[in-house]
C-alpha cells in the first residue's frame, strides 16, 4: 500500500540514505519524494517502497507548496531526531 501524500519518510538506500523527505506523489507503484534542497518539488526523486522507512508524521498540504516550506517542516523533524542521536551521556 502506498503512503499518503505529505508523509515524512526516511531513505534506507541510495546516496540519500538516512535523509528525511516528504512524499509529494506516486508514480507506477513508487513514491515521489522531495526535501526542498537537493530534491526540489519541481523534480522529485522516485523511490521504491523497499528503500524507504515510513514515519507516523504527515504534514499539511500548505507545508508542501514551496521548497522553503518543505525545508522548514523537515528541519523541525530533523532537529528532534539528530539531537537524540548525537547527545553525549553525562559522566558521574
Amino acid at each position: 500500500m502506498l503512503p499518503e501524500r505529505g508523509t515524512i519518510i526516511s531513505s534506507k538506500a541510495g546516496r540519500d540514505s538516512g535523509k528525511f523527505m516528504i512524499v509529494v506523489g506516486t508514480l507506477n507503484g513508487n513514491v515521489l519524494v522531495a526535501d526542498g534542497k537537493e530534491r526540489p518539488v519541481e523534480r522529485p526523486k522516485q523511490k521504491n517502497l523497499k528503500h524507504i522507512q515510513l514515519t507516523t508524521t504527515v504534514v499539511k498540504e500548505e507545508q508542501m507548496l514551496t521548497n522553503r516550506s518543505i525545508r522548514h517542516a523537515l528541519s523541525d523533524f530533523k532537529a528532534d531526531t539528530v539531537k537524540e542521536r548525537f547527545e553525549c551521556p553525562k559522566r558521574i
